[in-house]
């Protein structure tokens, strides 16, 4: 949209740029061309803009694929991007409240905008949650925040927002952009960054909410020392330091993203061993082998029970908080079976000699690191998508936060039911097939 026909359809809605909305309208149909070829859009592929103004991005981006979502919190504009642009879908709101879960169920998606200077970081962080199906991030923001999400060890911008999006996402400055491009011309520079997804395996796994509570810490008074600050979160960090090859006396601006991931998750020798030595028997486990009325016929290794679809048992745990959401956990990709899809909130198999909800107490505590009582919903009886296994399902309750076992679990995220019902119907592939045999029989039974 050029200059002229950006002030003419303004004059047109009697509109003008809102300061309080931080709106600066880009009018410069090559650049706009620009921005949107970063996210190498395909015909059919998803996008969503954020903040589209009179259109100038939307334009550039539906010639590629008309399966956008436009976020436009400006009241007076509405109406004539829904005229405008009758094949996009437009949601009147805030994107720094915008509920990023309720984009899973469509799958991946591309997310760009120009976003207003005074809530970029807010809107950034909200979608770059550990559960976010974006696969690339294209975002126009005030330089200096952009040069802070990017920056390098050791340097003045370096800070907790950089660790904190460094962890999961790639950060890159792609350019700078002249006010002049911009109406009303902003009194500061502007850069276009790009953020996608860091490859699995390029840091170490940790636990996300681990990881934050150590780099806020250790950033709350960047001049000092790393020991004293992160004490409460970690109080080894001398034994810690000295097996990461970290100086005792470091300080939280010298620690890379990785050295940051690493010691999320550092635990202590005899920990690591147990973790090592539990990690080694898992194959090892013994079984009880039961018969179609759940009677145990005898005992077999964890490896010759599912090798040879011998019928056994195990439990599933759907932990509710008081606003009735629902936690699910994402499989590590470590995991033998489904790994990486979207699970119950905690679930494991009946070991010889125990019983079901002795198990799911187990289950709860080695996953989530909680201990609550857990109430018996159904038995669930052998079928290919449990496994073959028997499965009683439990209900707890818990407001979080969890401490997950990054073996285990790549990460977690409360849902709502309909939320969670609406994505297993779009995608079942996204979860574990014992989950969606819990969660039919749990719906038919409580909701």
């Amino acid at each position: 949209m050029k200059l002229t026909e950006l002030q003419a359809t303004l004059k047109e809605l009697d509109a003008s740029p809102t300061k309080s909305l931080g709106q600066n309208f880009l009018h410069d149909r090559n650049l706009a061309t620009w921005i949107v070829s970063q996210l190498d859009l395909k015909p059919g592929e998803r996008w969503l803009e954020i903040g589209p103004g009179l259109g100038s991005l939307t334009s550039v981006a539906q010639e590629f694929s008309t399966n956008g979502l436009l976020i436009e919190k400006d009241d007076r504009l509405i109406s004539f991007l829904k005229d405008r642009y009758p094949k996009l879908q437009v949601v009147h709101g805030d994107a720094c409240r915008f509920d990023t879960r309720e984009l899973l169920p469509g799958g991946p998606i591309k997310v760009f905008g120009n976003l207003p200077y005074y809530v970029s970081s807010q809107i950034l962080f909200n979608f770059t949650t550990e559960a976010s199906p974006a696969t690339a991030l294209l975002f126009t923001l005030q330089k200096e925040l952009a040069e802070r999400f990017a920056a390098n060890p050791n340097c003045k911008d370096y800070g907790s927002p950089t660790v904190l999006i460094g962890r999961r996402w790639k950060v890159e400055l792609l350019r700078s952009l002249p006010g002049s491009v911009f109406l009303p011309v902003p009194k500061v520079e502007s850069s276009v960054v790009l953020l996608t997804p860091r490859p699995a395996g390029e840091f170490p796994d940790c636990d996300g909410a681990r990881f934050s509570t150590l780099v806020k810490l250790g950033f709350s008074q960047r001049r000092k020392q790393l020991g004293k600050l992160i004490a409460p979160a970690l109080p080894q960090w001398a034994e810690a330091a000295a097996s990461l090859g970290l100086p005792v006396t470091s300080r939280a601006e010298s620690l890379t993203v990785r050295q940051w991931c690493e010691l999320a998750a550092w635990k202590p020798e005899q920990s690591q061993n147990s973790s090592e030595n539990a990690a080694q028997d898992v194959h090892r486990k013994i079984f009880d082998v039961v018969d179609s009325d759940d009677r145990v016929t005898g005992q077999n290794s964890r490896f010759e029970v599912h090798r040879q679809n011998l019928c056994h048992r195990a439990v599933h745990i759907f932990v509710r908080n008081k606003a009735g959401e629902m936690f699910l956990q994402k499989r590590s990709r470590w995991k033998d079976v489904c790994p990486q899809r979207w699970d119950s909130s905690a679930a494991g198999h009946v070991n010889a000699g125990r019983d079901y909800e002795e198990t799911a107490l187990r289950e709860l505590e080695e996953e989530l690191g909680v201990r609550v009582p857990v109430r018996e919903v159904t038995k669930i009886t052998p079928c290919h998508e449990t496994g073959h296994e028997f499965v009683m399902l439990y209900e707890a309750q818990h407001e979080g936060p969890f401490r997950l076992p990054p073996a285990e679990i790549e990460l977690g995220e409360w849902f709502t039911p309909t939320q969670i019902q609406q994505w297993a119907a779009r995608r079942p592939e996204d979860f574990a097939p014992g989950f969606l045999k819990c969660w039919e029989i749990w719906r038919r039974i409580c909701s």
